[in-house]
């Protein structure tokens, strides 16, 4: 007989604003490409903000993301740590000036510099993991997962791999 599931985290102090109503200034930090069309599918909750978007200057960033406001990091972020010091600098001029209620990301290696960021200045940060990792977590997931307030997985077994992450399903 298996164990039940862990009980779900107590929300981050403050208020949702689901709950309300209150518009709150987001920022969106992201790559291109899927970790961008995900967030993007949750238009139905960021269009009610304030936002400015953090991503890469794609094709399909500059398609997706037309009439937003935008920053664009540095690429590519992988291994490459002349880039993590461009993004940091950047995060660390961005965060402060904007002054955001939340961050906000789906990864990848862009949301690091902005989630520690975001911690040190004490701005809340929600995280969702990728819906392809389902068995091993990402290295994102990973670094982020300690100053996250708020960490998502889309499926149930990603809640083994994040200790108090919550299971929101299929961001499609």
């Amino acid at each position: 007989m298996t164990p039940p599931p862990a009980p779900l985290p107590t929300p981050p102090p403050g208020p949702l604003p689901e709950r309300s109503g209150e518009r709150l200034r987001v920022l969106l930090v992201c790559s291109s490409g899927g970790h961008l069309a995900q967030l993007h599918r949750l238009s139905a909750w960021w269009s009610r903000h304030e936002r400015l978007w953090v991503t890469f200057d794609t094709a399909d960033a500059r398609s997706l993301l037309a009439g937003e406001e935008v920053r664009w990091a540095h690429h590519p972020t992988t291994r490459n740590v002349p880039n993590l010091l461009r993004n940091l600098r950047l995060a660390a001029g961005l965060v402060p000036s904007w002054r955001p209620d939340l961050v906000v990301s789906s990864g990848a290696g862009v949301a690091v510099p902005f989630f520690w960021v975001a911690r040190a200045r004490g701005i809340r940060t929600t995280y969702l993991e990728v819906f392809d990792r389902v068995d091993t977590p990402t290295v994102t997931g990973r670094l982020c997962r300690p100053v996250s307030d708020l960490f998502l997985v889309q499926w149930e077994e990603q809640r083994r791999l994040y200790s108090g992450s919550v299971t929101v399903g299929k961001v499609l």
